[in-house]
């Protein structure tokens, strides 16, 4: 293994700090540009095409960009999100917003210095420098001292061409997630209100109350009779996880049971969607705010309530509360009285064991994304490093 030189970026370039273009002068014509938040909108690789035009007016005062350039965020919510940086590869005239420094006349190969300043050693050096609160925020003074790992420009090249086949399979594998995503809310839309009818099933749909089939689970874990480990929270992106030990309470007894294929959420969050079932085999324990409820056996699959909670008609009772005005807080009463169209157990059950295979499809690609994620990041410590050399 050889160590790669580290070159300060005030010795490899000049940064210069982009320029405001607010949301009002973003239009259909005018002038390519490219804006912070756009930077972390991109998939994961460090090129990027123009998809936002500025005014005439507002592209006069920001700054150009050209082949070759690279433009890194200068703000974000996390230490770990300045500094983000993208290559700009295209030929047209462009211009970079608000929030951006913009690296110019560094002499090396684009793509691979991209990735190098997104590295994670660079990355460590980034998120010290950060400063503020709600928003960090890295300033071009405090960037200049970073130091990035440069190989020879012949090794760049080749370090940007491997790299290049890895973003373009992450590239087709998000492409394909997203194709997957459509189909099933397509799915969910035409499946769980009657727009779509299954084979065989001509039976009509009654309107009933979600009360009807539901019960409110109110039982406290009595006598520590489960652990710590077992305190679970709501999220929206991954539904039950584990709850920080610094946010339990010292006193878990007065914590809900939750068994399992039951649903618990908070009555202050549940419209941003931090609702989920308890997919595992076990019982756990959530917050003694929370609301706990189970669905009754023989009238209602948890599973499609499931899939009901995750389609626009749900989100949009939860948050006009089922009659147009806003919702503070959402209790069991208030998301029992919901009505919907419910067809028979059966029928329920194998638009389920449709809408399964669907959901179940698309986590596969998730995890083929997460595992090339993985295994990117890890070339790229071999290669950014220098412990894995290439020949031009």
């Amino acid at each position: 293994m050889v160590d790669l030189p580290t070159i300060a970026l005030r010795e490899i370039g000049a940064l210069s700090r982009g320029k405001g273009i607010t949301k009002a002068e973003i239009s259909t014509t005018g002038v390519p540009c490219i804006r912070y938040g756009e930077i972390y909108t991109s998939y994961g690789n460090v090129t990027f095409e123009l998809n936002s035009n500025a005014s005439i007016e507002a592209a006069e005062k920001s700054t150009p960009i050209e082949a070759g350039d690279i433009i890194i965020a200068a703000s974000g919510e996390t230490t770990e999100e300045i500094g983000k940086a993208v290559a700009y590869l295209g030929n047209e005239a462009a211009v970079a917003g608000g929030d951006t420094l913009v690296l110019k006349g560094h002499g090396q190969d684009p793509t691979y210095l991209a990735h190098a300043l997104n590295s994670e050693t660079v990355v460590r050096q980034k998120s010290r420098l950060g400063k503020g609160n709600s928003v960090v925020h890295i300033h071009a003074s405090d960037l200049e001292s970073v130091k990035v790992p440069l190989p020879p420009l012949l090794e760049q090249r080749k370090i940007a061409e491997i790299l290049r086949t890895w973003d373009g399979a992450l590239e087709a594998l998000t492409a394909l997630r997203t194709a997957k995503t459509r189909r099933l809310d397509s799915l969910r839309a035409a499946l769980l209100f009657g727009g779509l009818r299954l084979d065989g099933q001509r039976r009509n749909w009654e309107l009933r109350r979600l009360a009807e089939f539901t019960h409110e689970l109110t039982a406290r874990n009595g006598q520590n009779a489960l652990g710590r480990d077992a305190v679970m929270g709501v999220t929206k992106a991954n539904g039950i996880v584990p709850m920080r030990e610094q946010t339990i309470a010292t006193n878990i007894s007065r914590y809900k049971r939750l068994p399992p294929r039951a649903f618990a959420y908070n009555p202050m969050r549940i419209n941003v969607g931090s609702i989920a079932m308890n997919e595992g085999q076990s019982e756990v324990l959530v917050s003694p705010d929370y609301v706990v409820f189970g669905c009754d056996a023989d009238g209602l699959d948890p599973n499609y309530l499931d899939h009901l909670r995750k389609t626009r008609w749900w989100g949009h009772y939860i948050n006009s509360g089922g009659s147009g005005s806003v919702r503070m807080r959402t209790y069991y009463d208030d998301l029992a009285a919901m009505k919907l169209l419910l067809p028979e157990l059966d029928e329920q059950r194998e638009i389920t064991r449709i809408l399964n295979t669907a959901r179940d499809d698309l986590i596969i690609t998730e995890k083929e994304i997460k595992a090339f994620n993985h295994q990117k990041r890890g070339l790229m410590q071999k290669l950014l490093t220098g412990e894995w050399r290439v020949q031009p």
